[in-house]
Parts: structure tokens; sequence; C-alpha cells
């Protein structure tokens, strides 16, 4: 298939994703399994990410130069229109390529009496250009490319920071592994892995962290079959060291799909690992995940707010909350994020927190220790979940702690998003007296 069908594919997915809600991740899986090509391929998953990541600017530009908007009769066709922008603005293509290759993509959708639109349209951009950034550029959120609440929020929580954290946000994450230290050494799978031509190296203070600067088809790296490394952002691979589990321990795992941070456990201790998972659809997940690096779990499918319907009443040593959140750490990694989050959720989300951490809490024996962890950087779900749980509660401790990267916050710590070139993440680390 064609460059050129690529980009008409690629707008058809664009829609999807932008306007009807649907995640990048599935619809990119979906459309990349129609193309042939590696390059094909390429082409169609940087045109969606960009799509997905620069959609709030690009999307508002596309209303500056049509006299009427073609979003709800014509999906594609916008959506072929903000690309256009992408491929000129983003992916630095020449403008009389990327103009030609996105006309013909109207035709291709079986659209040809918009191809003229498409051309007047990105020809008024090419020779508008200036005052149209100007103006994109005099609002937070198409400056930004950040929906105008979660701009307005980042400013808000974290003054100083925000600019920074846009900044993150639009760039392209590297691609971080972790390695299985029970099947191989950080140093073997590097070796392998730049004998295959990747440019791997150590991360200077994660121990079982390996950083690639792009992403890659990883199922086709050496060692991966053989469950040598997994992929996980180093801030994801942070509570481990944090539980600091000890062989012979219990450990829970709470909201555990697709299984990251269980494996990561497993590979530094034989504990008896229980991950509780509410939706049955995603469990699978885990089991495969757990499957390909040789390690063994309990896997529950249940809602963890409710352990009356699957705990054994055995307490354990460690618990892990990795909290359902608005994701605002990882919209680096997932640009969807940002297109499908709504200032509406936040609040449904900390009552779920909540309800979570109370609920979970008895589940801990006295001296053991709970790690509540969120890929947000939203301070109501994170300092002001576990603050109020603490004030509440005279048998729990904050522990303290700091990390190489990010700074404390309040109670617990914030890795923003680009610290360290990291993802987004908070962790709170609370013990329970063994005297209340």
């Amino acid at each position: 298939m064609s460059t050129m069908s690529t980009r008409a594919l690629a707008a058809e997915a664009l829609a999807d994703i932008a306007l009807a809600g649907h995640s990048l991740r599935e619809v990119a899986d979906r459309a990349t399994r129609k193309l042939s090509d590696s390059r094909d391929r390429a082409l169609l998953t940087a045109l969606l990410n960009e799509g997905a990541r620069w959609w709030p600017r690009y999307d508002a530009a596309i209303d500056r130069l049509l006299d009427k908007s073609l979003r709800r009769n014509e999906p594609a066709i916008h959506a072929l229109l903000v690309l256009g922008l992408i491929q000129i603005e983003v992916l630095e293509m020449p403008g009389y390529a990327a103009v030609a290759a996105t006309v013909e993509a109207a035709r291709e959708l079986r659209r040809p009496r918009f191809a003229g639109l498409v051309n007047a349209v990105l020809r008024r951009w090419q020779r508008e250009r200036v005052s149209l950034i100007e103006a994109l550029d005099a609002t937070p959120a198409t400056r930004h490319a950040h929906p105008a609440w979660l701009a307005k929020t980042i400013a808000a929580d974290w003054p100083g920071r925000a600019d920074s954290v846009f900044a993150a946000n639009n760039q392209e994450p590297p691609l971080m592994l972790r390695v299985n230290r029970r099947r191989a050494t950080r140093e073997t799978v590097a070796e392998a892995l730049r004998a295959a031509g990747q440019n791997a190296t150590l991360h200077p203070w994660l121990v079982d962290g390996l950083v690639l600067p792009h992403s890659t088809d990883i199922t086709r790296l050496p060692g991966f079959p053989e469950g040598h490394f997994a992929v996980q952002d180093g801030a994801a691979q942070i509570p481990a060291d944090l539980l600091d589990v000890a062989d012979g321990q219990r450990v829970l795992d709470a909201c555990a799909a697709p299984g990251g941070k269980a494996c990561h456990v497993l590979e530094r201790a034989d504990v008896a690992l229980v991950a509780v998972e509410s939706e049955a659809g995603r469990a699978p997940r885990i089991q495969q995940n757990l499957d390909r690096l040789g390690l063994a779990a309990t896997i529950v499918v249940g809602d963890a707010g409710n352990p009356d319907s699957w705990w054994d009443g055995r307490p354990f040593d460690r618990i892990m909350i990795d909290a359902p959140c608005s994701a605002t750490g990882v919209i680096r990694r997932r640009p969807d994020v940002r297109l499908h989050r709504r200032a509406t959720d936040i609040d449904n989300l900390v009552t779920q927190q909540k309800r979570i951490l109370e609920a979970l809490w008895p589940l801990l024996a006295p001296g053991g220790k709970l790690l509540y962890v969120t890929c947000s950087l939203l301070r109501r779900e994170n300092e002001g979940v576990v603050s109020a749980f603490i004030d509440s509660h005279t048998d729990a401790v904050a522990a303290p702690f700091s990390l190489p990267v990010g700074q404390a916050a309040g109670i617990g710590w914030q890795i923003l998003p680009g610290d360290g070139d990291l993802d987004g993440m908070y962790y709170a680390l609370v013990e329970k007296r063994s005297t209340p």
C-alpha cells in the first residue's frame, strides 16, 4: 500500500480516536494490520501519535481556516486536514509533498469533491502561517496542545513547572526496558541489543532499567521470546524498590493489569503475590506476561474496593495500590489521554481511589507497608487522597523517602513528566503501626 493510502487510512483512524473517543492503541493496532510495508506502518504510527498529541492545537487551526466545520458530517476529511498540518509543522515534511499527498488522500477516502478544499486550506495555512501560529500561541490550551481545564489545573498545581510539563508531554519519550533478573543480567541484555543494532544504555540509577532512544517492535528484539526483559517506563520500575519485598512475604497488587509492577516484584523476591483486577478482559494480559517471564502469581478478577468478595482472610505484608487515575502523568506516552479525559472525571476518580484505599487498609498486617501509586500529576488524586486517609487513621503513618528525581509532595513524592526523562508518577508509602 502506498504512503498516500497510508494517509487516508490514518485520517479515518484519527477521526475514530479524536472525534469518536476510541483508544489510540486499539485503533492503531487495527490500522497497522492493514499495512504490509514497514515504512507505511512507521508513517501511520507517526501520523496517529503526533495527530493525537497535537490535535488540540491543529484542530483549532482548522476552525480558523474553514467557514463551516466538517467535524460532524465529514470527520475523516476534518482529521485529514489536521494531519496535513501535522505533516508540515510537526513531521516537517516538504510542504509541496505533504499538500499533494493529502489532497490525493481525500480522493482515496472517496471524497473527491473535497480535494480542492483540502488543497485550498493547506495552501492558505502556508500563506498565513505566521499570523495563524501567533493566534494559536496566544492561548495556553492551543499553545501547548492541552485541553483548557488540564492546562489550568497543571499551572495551578505546579506553578513554575507547568511549561516544562507541557514541553515534556509534547516530546516522544524514550523506550525503557526492565531486565528480568531471574533470567538475564542488564549487561548481557544490553550487549545482545547492541549487537542487533540497538543503542541500548544502562539506566544510571534504576538497577533493572535499560534505555533505547526510540520506540521499536520489541517482539523482534533478541531476548524477548525468552523473557529476558519487558517494556516498562522507569517511573513504573520505582515501586518495586519502594516496596522492599523479601522472600516469604505475602503481597497484594491491586488494580494489577497488565501486570508489569507485579512481575517486577516477583523478579525481586520469592513472594506469594495476589494480583487483583476488576476488568475480566484485562486479566489474561497479566497471565501472558507472567508466563513469558517465567513467574507465578494468583490472579483474581474482582473489585479491589470490595475485598469481601475475594480475600481469604490472611493479611498481607505489602500492598500496592496502582490506583485508577486520570493518567495525566503519562500523556507523553499516551497522547490520546488529552483528548478523552474530562475535568468532570476527577471527582469520580478521587471517590474510587478513597474507596479502594479504605477497603484495603484492613488487609495489611501490623508493621506492613502500603504503597499508593498513580500515574497522575494532579494533587487532588495524590497527596489529597493520602493525606485525608492518614488524618483519619491513627494506625497509619507516612514513611519518608526520596528519589534521585522529582520533588516532595507534602505527603509522598511526585515525578513530573520529563523529570529524569521519566513519565509522571506519584508515590506514597504508608506504614501500619503495630499498636494503634
